[in-house]
């Protein structure tokens, strides 16, 4: 019997895993409802089977890759339909327009002034006064614009045009070589060894990271002696 549980353990969790990844990489906090109550429908259908032995692995996971599909078809008619996207993920909602904060709009969405500062807050925003646009997204995060005179300083203000900075690539990680980025920045594990030497390092698995950025730079990270 607990080689039973063990076993339906593993291909439940499998199969959840499987489906998970079929239905995107959004974070938690970035589903809508309908996602939301997917997930949970999910883990509950995955949960039953695995606790009552007596219940075949097939009616666990039929219903579980028929919410998966049902995901995926709703979500492909989300893309093409404008009306099907309202429905089923939502619209945002704007909570402050121009500086003013919208009570109809927090009452319709029985969102209260509380709620709303919280969030404020958590974008490290603590004076209203400062808020030109504040939208309620879908995924109930609130999206912020402050007023021109209240936001922090950038570059353009400054008629600044800073040097493109772009991506740093990974070149060696735990000790292990990334060939595949060493040929996206065009060079080679020669040149790798020779830059290490510089650094003191004679050895790839010396190095816990190393990357590179835009600008040809190389950051080397040794392993802490044991």
């Amino acid at each position: 019997m607990a080689f039973q549980v063990v076993m339906r353990t593993v291909v439940f969790y499998v199969t959840v895993l499987i489906v998970i990844r079929l239905l995107g990489k959004r974070e938690v906090g970035q589903l809508s409802s309908f996602d939301l109550v997917v997930a949970i429908m999910i883990a509950e259908l995955a949960a039953i089977p695995m606790d009552k032995i007596e219940i075949p692995i097939y009616v666990g996971i039929l219903p579980i890759l028929t919410l998966a599909i049902l995901e995926v078809m709703l979500a492909g008619v989300s893309l093409k339909s404008k009306i099907a996207r309202s429905v089923i993920n939502g619209v945002p909602s704007v909570l402050i327009e121009n500086g003013n904060i919208l009570e109809g709009e927090l009452r319709k969405l029985r969102y209260n002034i509380n709620d709303l500062l919280r969030q404020l807050r958590e974008k490290d925003v603590f004076n209203i006064s400062d808020v030109e646009f504040a939208i309620l997204e879908t995924s109930g995060k609130i999206s912020v614009v402050l007023k021109s005179q209240s936001r922090p300083v950038i570059p353009k203000d400054l008629n600044l045009r800073p040097s493109y900075e772009g991506l740093s690539h990974p070149l060696i990680i735990d000790g292990n070589v990334n060939t595949d980025n060493l040929k996206k920045v065009k060079l080679d594990s020669q040149w790798l060894k020779d830059e290490l030497k510089k650094n003191n390092v004679n050895d790839f698995k010396e190095v816990l990271l190393a990357t590179i950025d835009s600008q040809g730079n190389l950051y080397v990270s040794k392993k802490e002696k044991s």
